[in-house]
């Protein structure tokens, strides 16, 4: 996928003991699908544990963070790191599903460490009207002067504090298996191909630490496009996503702050989810995230359904907006969207614009929005480091005999089974897998969820995707 600037701020604008049993996706359901009831009794703590001491980091930010879903002692453990912008908690349905569905798995979902510099504490302690307060004008941000030590947040700092949560799971269990959504694809490959340790060859590569790769809709080199040079690495070029800072700016522009994501946004965005969990049907706050009287969950679900995105990309196919003004979306039109439309505003003036769920599209709105925050973790990471959107773009799927070779070591061959998930509406091809395994001797198996968008694919009511991990880890198990 090749997405330049625009897209991504076009989409955002329009505002993240052995088991017992082996689940075969082709054959007739043997579990029956875990109900909302179920999947709340899951247990889930959140855990922080010290880890790669970064000089210049605060000590209490050099931390591993995961929220861990299931039993203490697990026989299968399953890591998941999220996407660009994603935090642990847009894993929480499909972490409970999985465990549900096969109580002796655990799955382990990453919040990086930037997520502790987010003030979680006053979204969770906000009254309503506190509540409103923030939608309409966000919580004040850390400043970037005071964040000039996240310009060693990158790649290597990212994959260290992945792989102290990976040898803790394996002092519990030997089969532990890493994934991760959409740039957490990307991560989960380079983590397997990375070395740890020493030179070229030897000991600390990856893929030792694991028994196998879950890719969901994301594959190494997602978010590179042109090689990058020296002078790009250093001074800055244009990525993929957009601009990225180069090595030298960071200090003055640490993390991601713009015009179509920053944390005031992000601030924004989890209280008006926290309100549209709460009150659906209630009048969202004026001058929040629409600029039309809307119900919360109307203002709330506008930002990311498709029909609404200019692109499939970074969307959810949740139902549409009721009571609205609809034209059609020239732009979306432009830059290769289909049936994609823009709200101006309310067709009965005296009502405000509401939102109507489709049970036939994969995700419940009302779930979503109630799994966007929650007290473990939320779906986005306010402040992302932009050291680590300048690493990936710099090591594409390897870095041996590059310029980046001894800071980013992804050198080896991964050779280990790998499970591709494609959103058959979001932004990964099977054919994207397969040059992703002929090029690093993965062993690939590919499922597409046909109806999902991207984003669908991790909050989706069905347990499909679910099922297709547990089917495919039983199977690499029983071949050790």
């Amino acid at each position: 996928m090749r997405l330049p600037h625009l897209l991504l701020l076009s989409v955002l604008l329009s505002a993240c003991a052995p088991a017992t049993q082996t689940v075969r996706p082709s054959a007739p359901a043997a579990v029956t699908t875990p109900s909302d009831a179920v999947l709340a009794r899951v247990p889930a703590v959140r855990v922080v544990r010290p880890s790669f001491v970064v000089p210049g980091t605060p000590p209490e930010l050099n931390a591993s963070i995961t929220i861990r879903y299931g039993p203490a002692k697990p026989t299968t453990i399953l890591l998941l790191m999220p996407g660009f912008l994603g935090g642990a908690g847009s894993f929480d349905r499909l972490a409970r599903q999985i465990v549900a569905l096969q109580p002796g798995t655990a799955v382990w979902t990453v919040d990086r460490r930037s997520n502790l510099l987010e003030p979680q504490a006053q979204i969770a302690a906000a009254s309503p009207a506190e509540l409103a307060r923030i939608v309409q004008n966000g919580l004040p941000p850390r400043s970037k002067e005071s964040l000039s030590y996240m310009r060693d947040w990158g790649l290597d700092v990212t994959l260290r504090d992945w792989r102290v949560a990976i040898r803790e799971a394996r002092t519990l269990t030997p089969e532990v298996f890493i994934g991760g959504h959409s740039m957490g694809g990307s991560l989960t490959g380079l983590y397997a191909a990375y070395d740890f340790d020493g030179p070229p060859g030897t000991t600390g590569r990856g893929s030792d630490d694991v028994r196998g790769m879950v890719m969901l809709d994301g594959a190494p080199g997602l978010l590179s496009n042109q090689p990058l040079t020296v002078q790009n690495y250093d001074d800055g070029t244009e990525g993929v996503l957009g601009p990225l800072t180069g090595l030298n700016k960071l200090p003055e522009d640490p993390y991601v702050d713009a015009i179509y994501f920053g944390p005031k946004l992000a601030s924004r965005a989890a209280a008006q989810a926290r309100l549209a969990a709460a009150q659906p049907n209630a009048l969202a706050p004026s001058g929040g995230l629409v600029n039309y009287p809307a119900t919360n969950l109307a203002a709330a679900m506008v930002q990311l359904e498709q029909r609404y995105a200019l692109l499939p990309f970074l969307a959810l196919r949740t139902g549409r907006a009721t009571n609205a003004v609809e034209g059609n979306n020239l732009i979306a039109a432009v830059l290769g969207g289909k049936d994609s439309y823009w709200v101006a505003g309310q067709q009965d003036r005296n009502k405000p614009v509401g939102w109507q769920a489709d049970p036939a599209d994969p995700t419940n709105p009302q779930d979503f929005v109630k799994r966007f925050w929650t007290p473990l973790s939320d779906f986005s990471e306010w402040y992302f480091p932009n050291r680590l959107s300048l690493d990936l773009a710099a090591v594409r799927q390897g870095t041996k005999g590059t310029p980046f070779e001894k800071d980013l070591r992804v050198w080896h061959k991964v050779s280990l089974p790998a499970l591709g998930i494609v959103a058959g509406e979001g932004v990964s091809t099977a054919g994207e897998y397969q040059k992703y395994a002929a090029l690093t001797g993965a062993n690939m198996t590919v499922r597409t969820f046909k109806e999902a968008a991207h984003l669908d694919i991790i909050s989706a009511r069905s347990d499909q995707v679910a099922r297709w991990i547990l089917a495919w880890m039983a199977g690499v198990e029983a071949k050790k």
